[in-house]
Formats: C-alpha cells, sequence, structure tokens
C-alpha cells in the first residue's frame, strides 16, 4: 500500500500581508454594535478617563472580554486583538491595560456598579432583539440558577485559601440565566469569595440573586424561578425569596435530615409515581413523591412542598448513608402549586444545566485569576461575565440549530479561528474568508444577521 500522507518539505515564512487569523471575531464586534454593550461601557467608565487619555477605558475592557470569549486567560492575552486594528481598532497596550485594572480595582464598588449598569442595559437589548428565543421570551418564567464552584490558586492571592474540597483557591458563587434546551446561558453574576466561604451561606447566595436580579429587565422581574442545589436550601434563603416585596419562586434542593428520611419511610408504595429522564420520558427504576404532609414545616415559609426523588444507583456508583434498601433518595423544596411531580422533578434537576455554563466560563478565563488582589480578580469576574455574554448573545442572535448550542471551544475552533485575508477597494473594507472553510458560509449568513440589526 502506498503512503498517501504529504511527504513534501513545507517553507514557512511570517512575510504574508492582509491576512488575519480569527476573522470569526467579526462576530464579535457586530454583538457589541447590534448591543449597545461597546457604547454602553464607553459611556459607564468615562469617569475613569485620565486627563489626555488616548484609550477609552470601556474599549480597553469590551477588548479584554473579546480575548477572553477568543481563548485568552490573562491580560496579555488581548495581544491577539493588537496585530489587528483593521478589525479590532487600536488596542491599547499592556502597561495601559494593567493601569486601568488598577485604577477601576482602587474604586471597585463605583466600577462594579458602571460595569454592571451597562451590561443591564446591554441584556435588556439582546434580549429584546431575539424575541421568543431569549428567557421569558415564550411567556414563562426567567429561571435562574445559582451555584458556587472552586476556583484553584497556584500561587498567593489575596483571601485565596484552603476549600472544603481540601484544594487552594477561591470559591465565587454565581447566578446564570438558563436559555433552555435549545440554547445555552448567560451570567447573571459572578461574586467572588474567599477560598474558605462556605456553601450554604445564605447571605451569599441572597447577594448573588440580588445581583441576578437587577440584570434583568424590569418587566421580567416578577416572573422569575430561582433553583439552587441543597446549599439554597436554607431558611433565610428561602424567606428572602418569598418576601411579598419578590414573590419570586423557587426550586431549591434539601438536605436529608434524620425528619426527612423518616417521612420518606412513611411513604406507602402506590404514592410512588415514574420520574421522568431528561427528555421527558419515563425513566426505568426512578419514582417521584410528595413528603410534604408527612413533615412538619411550621418554620418554612408557607406554601412550601417537599418532593423526593427515589432512583437505583447507577453500576458502579458508591452508595451513601442515606441509601436505604439500595435505592438513593434526593429531594428539593418548591412553591409550585400545580403540575405533576414527574415535571416538576424534572424541572429542577435541569439545574444541573448551570454546571455546564460554569465549565465554560472557566473556558473562557474563571479557571485562573491572574490577578493578585482580590478587588482586581473581582474586576477579572466581571470581565469573564462580560465575555461569556458576548458569546452567549452572539449565538442568540446570530446563529441557528446545533450552532445555539455549541460550547466556546467548538465556537473557537469553527467559527472564531477561521483565516482572511482583508481586501481595500473603492473606498470599503472587504474580509474574504477561506473559501473552502466547512463553515464559511454559516459565518457569513451570521455577520449578515447581525448586520441587518441597527446599532443599540
Amino acid at each position: 500500500m502506498q503512503n498517501s500522507a504529504r511527504s513534501s518539505k513545507v517553507t514557512v515564512s511570517a512575510d504574508g500581508r492582509g491576512l488575519v487569523s480569527r476573522a470569526g471575531a467579526v462576530l464579535l464586534w457586530e454583538t457589541l454594535r447590534v448591543t449597545g454593550l461597546g457604547r454602553g461601557l464607553s459611556a459607564a467608565l468615562e469617569p475613569w478617563r485620565a486627563p489626555r487619555a488616548v484609550h477609552d477605558p470601556g474599549k480597553i475592557i469590551t477588548d479584554l472580554a473579546a480575548a477572553l470569549a477568543l481563548g485568552g486567560d490573562c491580560l496579555a492575552d488581548i495581544a491577539v486583538l493588537r496585530e489587528q486594528p483593521a478589525l479590532a481598532g487600536p488596542v491599547a497596550s499592556d502597561p495601559v491595560v494593567s493601569r486601568l485594572v488598577k485604577t477601576l480595582a482602587a474604586d471597585e464598588p463605583a466600577a462594579l456598579a458602571a460595569i454592571r449598569a451597562a451590561r443591564a442595559a446591554a441584556r435588556e437589548r439582546a434580549w429584546a432583539l431575539a424575541g421568543g428565543a431569549a428567557p421569558g421570551g415564550d411567556g414563562g418564567p426567567v429561571i435562574i440558577d445559582l451555584d458556587a464552584t472552586i476556583v484553584i490558586a497556584h500561587s498567593e492571592k489575596e483571601q485565596a485559601c484552603p476549600t472544603w474540597k481540601k484544594t487552594f483557591g477561591h470559591h465565587p458563587m454565581t447566578a446564570w440565566a438558563d436559555h433552555g434546551q435549545d440554547g445555552n446561558g448567560e451570567p447573571l453574576a459572578l461574586v467572588l469569595r474567599a477560598g474558605n466561604a462556605g456553601s450554604n451561606t445564605a447571605a451569599d447566595h441572597i447577594e448573588a440573586a440580588g445581583l441576578a436580579l437587577a440584570q434583568l429587565p424590569r418587566h421580567l422581574r416578577r416572573k422569575v424561578l430561582v433553583r439552587a442545589d441543597s446549599g439554597g436550601g436554607t431558611h433565610e434563603f428561602l424567606t428572602w425569596l418569598t418576601a411579598k416585596s419578590r414573590r419570586l419562586h423557587y426550586s431549591v434542593g434539601m438536605t436529608i435530615t434524620e425528619p426527612v428520611a423518616e417521612a420518606i419511610g412513611k411513604v406507602p408504595a402506590e404514592a410512588w409515581t415514574p420520574a421522568y429522564d431528561g427528555d421527558g420520558q419515563v425513566r426505568e427504576g426512578a419514582w417521584v413523591a410528595d413528603i410534604t404532609g408527612l413533615l412538619d414545616l411550621d418554620s418554612w415559609p408557607a406554601g412550601m412542598r417537599v418532593i423526593v426523588r427515589k432512583e437505583r444507583p447507577h453500576p458502579g456508583a458508591q452508595l451513601r448513608l442515606t441509601d436505604v434498601d439500595g435505592h438513593r433518595f434526593t429531594c428539593f423544596a418548591t412553591d409550585a402549586e400545580k403540575g405533576q411531580l414527574a415535571v416538576l422533578e424534572l424541572r429542577h434537576r435541569r439545574r444541573a444545566r448551570c454546571e455546564d455554563r460554569i465549565r465554560c466560563a472557566k473556558d473562557t478565563g474563571l479557571r485562573n485569576l491572574p490577578l493578585k488582589s482580590f478587588a482586581q480578580n473581582q474586576l477579572w469576574c466581571e470581565i469573564v461575565a462580560l465575555a461569556c455574554e458576548l458569546l452567549a448573545w452572539t449565538q442568540m442572535l446570530a446563529l441557528t440549530g446545533d450552532a445555539r448550542r455549541w460550547e466556546p471551544k467548538r465556537l473557537r475552533l469553527r467559527l472564531f479561528s477561521v483565516a482572511g485575508r482583508i481586501v481595500r477597494g473603492s473606498r470599503r473594507l472587504r474580509l474574504r474568508l477561506a473559501q473552502n472553510w466547512p463553515w464559511a458560509t454559516g459565518i457569513t449568513a451570521a455577520i449578515a444577521r447581525l448586520q441587518a440589526i441597527p446599532s443599540g
């Protein structure tokens, strides 16, 4: 058999002109334009612009967010944009970027408030443009998922501590808007915390939920479902959610305490109904039951229900102390008055999608906090949120089909990494993508959709 692999030697030289890598990043610039995020950040951060400064602070922050969306993980990765001024415009030098980060971190509360206000305004514009594809656009509730995650530190950073997982780093609390099965999700809040922060600290859940609500368009803040794991199953947090001034709906995991375990043991066999799998079909070996009437819930918010799920552990799974007769039990609390138990339980279990969002955020700059001070790293988390929102809004406004569910790694490989050539003529700038690139047609169609939308 003859070897068909390439055998000729390739001569490489760095003398190409008019070529750009990551030409697909034009999608990000167009998303910045149509949502008004770029202009909003420029206006919000104007007070921190030094006299006679050449570079706009808002443009620097959006450039950092774009660099993270393209795969960067530190301030210096803004260099991937600096050498492509035809597409990215003028990009600040590394010293200028570092000075701005220090300046904003020195005035952290005001700077974060300004950035978050710009994010909220751009989100309202993006969701209005997306229509039914946006959270709450179909008339249903906006779903906010809360979860904490560990960010490991490999060097001494302010408030980096040993974590409950016996690692070393920080323990941020996050809040995400779920886009449902046809999309991904977007961050509403990334609250940096010390590494020794608890998983069930009610004050941190309340802070993250409050910041998340402030990011929503005002007309949607009364139609919200908050989901959390058992870390959110505390009296204080549920009391805050159900306050008359908010009236939020909730679906929150609960720890199986001794009274709960006793109540589960009293459930008659005929009370268990089949549970559903992720596709809404009956799942073999899993059941759900309502144990509200078997518990003393006087100290909990009125109208609270407790639903328990029973299933056979997967082969090879390690049994827990709460497993009885070879079955694993989990339970959650909800204020839902109507709905089949299996449907409510499936809705709660879909909260696990936010773990995918956290994993994607770690691929977009959250895996490592590159700065030393706590305030600077909180600002970094805000830039990570901007990067994740750019990706989510690009998918929501410009992409269709399966591409709306692609994760950042796939977006970078298939869309953003395409090579192109810049051609100037007739007072126009033209970007010609590689003709044989498999997704070139999809990229051009997506850009055309965005370019048809007026600037925000």
